[in-house]
């Protein structure tokens, strides 16, 4: 079980000391949300701001890219320290060359999906990936609430993942808290992005103690 605090939620205006919050909970894993404004209606930050905060933290830094044109930013952000990339699958046919440029660039390679669209897309590319984020709202913003239909997506994975005999991790991110964190756990969910619900908690440690606890819990009833 990983929960990766969603540094989208914290203060960008501390990015290294941010990170350091992040170490002292625990967490070995930490999210990072790359917006271009293009395939989101947001901004957030680019390579730079990785390649500085690189030397402050030893996390694992799972790099989400929600990009009109991620092709240009695999090796800058691999350079930058990424250990994780991960690109949406709604860029069809540019999906199999963008998951191989990550592989060559011998960083883990992730792959995610958005509520709308049909979790059949993900099938062809289940063995050739590191990670498979199923998005919980619809990418560009923090704080939005978790869309139970995608949970029946969760459990196709799940599914898919044990009939195909991989082991990639199932990651969640979006409306994530204590309550849906447990609901996607219970059907296979095995890596929880969270913003606003660890964040915005008084204490970042507490919060991220008690997620891993319940999570825990759950997974460790569904999978006996």
């Amino acid at each position: 079980m990983i929960i990766a605090p969603s540094i989208l939620a914290g203060d960008f205006s501390k990015f290294a000391s941010e990170l350091k919050r992040v170490e002292k909970t625990g967490s070995e894993w930490v999210h990072l949300d790359v917006m271009d404004g293009h395939f989101v209606p947001n901004l957030t930050f680019g390579p730079q701001v990785l390649a500085n905060a690189r030397p402050h933290s030893s996390l694992f830094f799972d790099t989400h890219l929600m990009c009109s044109k991620p092709g240009i930013l695999l090796e800058p952000f691999a350079k930058a320290g990424a250990d994780l990339i991960t690109v949406h699958v709604e860029l069809e046919d540019r999906v199999s060359s963008l998951l191989w440029g990550i592989r060559s660039l011998e960083k883990q390679v992730g792959l995610a999906i958005n509520p709308p669209t049909s979790i059949e897309e993900v099938k062809p590319f289940l063995d050739k990936v590191d990670l498979l984020l199923v998005m919980t709202v619809n990418p560009g913003f923090g704080g939005q609430s978790f869309i139970e239909e995608c949970v029946p997506k969760i459990q196709q994975v799940y599914e898919w993942r044990k009939e195909m005999g991989l082991n990639f991790r199932i990651e969640v991110d979006g409306g994530v808290n204590l309550t849906t964190a447990a609901e996607c756990a219970r059907v296979g969910a095995d890596t929880f992005v969270a913003g606003s619900a660890l964040f915005g908690e008084r204490s970042l440690t507490r919060a991220v103690k008690k997620m891993h606890k319940v999570v825990s819990r759950v997974n460790s009833g569904f999978n006996k």
